[in-house]
């Protein structure tokens, strides 16, 4: 299955946690790197005042469940320094499953679940320039509950988005 995840970092040395977040999320089996995007630097949304974010995508493929890939992702940011002090306050690292797609899905399509844990698809990422533009970056042809994220993405304001030309996530190591 396609699985997508969204990585933030507006803490400490963002890039590197970026990296190493990348790094550390591939270094079991049952998650397999397909690609990145650019990194972009972005406003935050909500919370309290805070400082700029560092963002990315991050494709992959996997045959992993969706709560084991989101027990990965949770491990990752605690080892990270993650604190869940403040809903949408500032943090070290956020590592978001925003879609899981493919054969398993049941025939091409995305999972779906409430589960209060992990909803898939993320119910607030068509609404997001700071998942959409680096996710239309990673993988064009990308699509969010049967819609284009390209065409998702022509109805939202992206001027909060800037591409940081000078910073490229690698493959993990």
């Amino acid at each position: 299955m396609k699985v997508v995840l969204a990585l933030g970092s507006n803490l400490g040395d963002r890039f590197e946690t970026l990296q190493g977040a990348i790094d550390s999320l591939f270094d079991a089996p049952g998650l397999d790197f397909v690609a990145v995007s650019p990194v972009y630097e972005t406003d935050p949304v909500g919370g309290p005042e805070q400082g700029p974010y560092l963002n990315a995508v991050v494709v992959a493929e996997s045959s992993l469940e969706p709560r084991t890939i989101l027990d990965r992702a949770q491990g990752v940011e605690n080892a990270f320094g993650r604190v869940r002090a403040e809903r949408w306050g500032p943090r070290t690292l956020d590592v978001d499953v925003i879609t899981m797609s493919g054969p398993a899905a049941g025939a091409p399509g995305e999972v779906v679940s409430d589960d209060p844990r992990l909803t898939l698809p993320h119910p607030r990422a068509h609404e997001r320039a700071f998942v959409l533009v680096p996710w239309a970056q990673a993988d064009p042809g990308a699509t969010l509950g049967g819609r284009p994220v390209a065409e998702l993405l022509a109805g939202l304001d992206k001027n909060s988005v800037r591409l940081r030309a000078d910073l490229t996530l690698q493959e993990p190591a």
